[in-house]
């Protein structure tokens, strides 16, 4: 069986994609989880407008660790920054060692939104993105993200022509976030 790959240090990488028919570019810096690295990774929360906790359902230390990650990012990011929980490698389901009822209650119990995916098979990774982005650009329609401020981790792509930012109430060509 072909082994899953790691991130080894911090990865970037950026992803176009659709959100209620407008086109979203997501900035995405994966950060490893890893302890060695963890002074490097705080400067990235800051001006996320979300983020994605990400531990392996066949490792439970991975799971266990998520308390400090998720404290970092309260910690370090603007406090709308959408957070949501994820368990990768669900296509390993015979040697899963955390529990999904476990992870969505710790989900449930710290306000994050949760996904089980797989990298490998690509199962619900779309999904992930599309509902952080949704989340996200909810929280710009209700006034929650101020889009004035350079903290919150969106940028606007003015229309062709266009001069000014739109109100938090209408529709943007493309946000930019994560």
């Amino acid at each position: 069986m072909p082994a899953h790959d790691l991130t080894i240090g911090v990865g970037f990488g950026t992803r176009f994609i659709t959100v209620n028919d407008q086109q979203t570019k997501l900035q995405i810096w994966d950060t490893a989880g890893q302890e060695s690295f963890r002074s490097i990774t705080r400067s990235y929360y800051r001006g996320a407008a979300g983020a994605l906790l990400v531990y392996d359902i066949t490792r439970r230390e991975t799971f266990e660790h998520l308390s400090v990650w998720l404290e970092d990012v309260r910690q370090h990011a603007n406090p709308n920054t959408v957070i949501m929980l994820i368990g990768n490698k669900s296509d390993l389901e015979s040697k899963r060692q955390v529990p999904r009822e476990e992870a969505e209650r710790f989900a449930q119990e710290n306000g994050l939104f949760f996904l089980e995916t797989s990298a490998k098979t690509a199962n619900n990774i779309e999904e992930a993105f599309v509902k952080t982005a949704e989340e996200i650009q909810r929280k710009i329609q209700d006034g929650t993200i101020d889009l004035t401020s350079e903290s919150n981790g969106v940028k606007l792509a003015l229309p062709q022509g266009g001069s000014s930012l739109p109100s938090a109430n209408t529709s943007s060509s493309s946000n930019g976030c994560c």
